[in-house]
């Protein structure tokens, strides 16, 4: 729930910054701004000492989907209402949910979601065909991030799956990331920042705009993902279009029609209804039943 707000509070505030930054110029502003948080805060460059190839590659590529997903968000949020935009960035977590429904439950959760998605998405291609372009690419992006970010949540950073030695992990890795990202964004957002760059109260605006949308839902993120498995955690994500609504509608004055309520109720009782599949275990239980497996032999010693 702390993701969802901060998600679209964030952009919120940079579309209000799009009057005196270059749209490219506030993701830059947006991804590099984060990026200085999590050195200062993690130290990330001390994981690369100890890891894998493999997990290498996956902090490139999340560097690089977190460069284009920003860039591409910030395009559509220019063209599209916020809520259009949030409910096309769902589209692509029903998928990755629907490959978790195992049950009839599960599935008529899923078919509530989507119904308040269709409902809030409400697509009208005229005049802002290239906006609808930019939201689904980003919809793309959006669906990458949940997987690379669980697979980093779940795994260390020496490519083994328990994080036990250092639960913070998937935070480090997602800090490596976003150094990625933001040297991957500077080529096409660097010109557009640079009159923020030169002005201190646009600057601490867009750092503002870092903080609420690409440090606190992330953080927030990974720590949901190291806690649910990946189709629980994706059809939590229905909330998004919500939140985007109520957001747009308090800071941007963007007023929801009767559609986008019934919308909002569709996705939210989506939510409610969705049920774990016992089947499918928590991240966090192989880890666990190593600790009772060593709790088991202390009392039996």
């Amino acid at each position: 729930m702390v993701s969802a707000v901060f998600h679209y509070l964030g952009p919120s505030l940079a579309v209000l910054l799009f009057v005196h930054v270059g749209v490219l110029g506030v993701a830059w502003l947006r991804i590099a701004s984060a990026a200085v948080v999590f050195a200062i805060w993690r130290r990330p460059w001390r994981l690369l000492a100890r890891m894998a190839i493999s997990q290498r590659w996956v902090l490139l590529g999340l560097g690089a989907v977190l460069a284009a997903m920003n860039s591409l968000f910030n395009l559509a949020v220019d063209r599209l209402p916020l809520s259009t935009v949030g409910a096309i960035e769902f589209l692509g977590t029903v998928v990755l949910a629907a490959v978790g429904a195992r049950t009839r439950r599960n599935l008529l959760a899923l078919a509530l979601a989507i119904g308040g998605v269709a409902a809030l998405t409400d697509v009208r291609l005229a005049g802002q065909a290239l906006g609808f372009v930019f939201a689904f690419a980003n919809c793309a992006g959006f669906m990458l991030y949940v997987v690379l970010g669980h697979r980093i949540a779940n795994t260390a950073a020496d490519g083994s799956t328990s994080r036990a030695g250092n639960p913070m992990s998937g935070i480090d890795q997602l800090g490596v990331a976003m150094i990625v990202a933001a040297v991957a964004a500077m080529p096409c957002g660097i010109s557009g920042a640079a009159t923020a760059l030169g002005h201190p109260v646009l600057l601490l605006w867009g750092i503002g705009v870092g903080l609420c949308s690409s440090v606190i839902p992330y953080v927030t993120d990974q720590l949901a993902m190291a806690r649910l498995p990946r189709a629980t955690f994706a059809l939590m994500l229905a909330i998004l279009p919500a939140t985007a609504t109520g957001i747009g509608l308090v800071v941007l004055g963007q007023v929801p029609t009767a559609q986008d309520l019934a919308g909002i109720a569709l996705v939210v009782a989506g939510v409610a209804l969705h049920q774990p599949a016992s089947a499918e275990p928590a991240a966090s239980t192989s880890t666990d039943q190593h600790d009772a497996s060593l709790a088991a032999s202390e009392e039996q010693r």
